[in-house]
């Protein structure tokens, strides 16, 4: 196959182009008082029902984000769960309905406390335990996510 040398050159930079794009897309993230957090989504069952269990660290500009499938009264528990977190409650609106702050790790299996919300919610944010302090996080403070994180979970 001859092809002339230029038209070669000019579809390598048309791949390397595409598996840059491809490659190079900004991983979610959720921006709270004035730090941005890298964030896993879990929005789906499995993926809210596994959560951060059996994990021994997080870096601590990263967090988990659950996405539901609609506003309602939530509680979470830390069932092997390893971190102590904190964990952010918010609305359909994206306002900070709650915080269980310092929440410890839990390997009492289903044994595990509850940590309820102090009111409907949709989304809800973990951070390792004492961000939300040092944020001077309040009810009512507002959450802004990066495009590409669903607003409307799967059951």
């Amino acid at each position: 196959m001859n092809r002339p040398p230029h038209a070669l050159a000019l579809l390598l930079v048309g791949l390397l182009a595409s598996t840059a794009c491809a490659g190079g897309r900004e991983a979610p993230w959720v921006e709270i008082g004035t730090q941005r957090f890298s964030v896993e989504v879990a929005d789906d069952h499995d993926e809210r029902s596994r959560g951060l269990m059996f994990r021994d660290a997080m870096p601590s500009d990263h967090g988990m984000l659950f996405v539901h499938d609609r506003e309602q009264p939530l509680a979470y528990w830390m069932k092997n769960t390893r971190i102590p977190l904190d964990i952010l409650y918010f609305d359909a609106e994206r306002r900070l309905v709650s915080i269980q702050r310092g929440v410890p790790p839990c390997s009492a299996g289903d044994r595990c406390p509850n940590y309820p919300s102090e009111g409907p919610a949709k989304y809800v944010l973990e951070l390792n335990a004492g961000r939300s302090d040092a944020l001077g996080l309040e009810r009512g403070d507002k959450i802004h996510f990066s495009d590409g994180i669903p607003l409307v979970g799967q059951p």
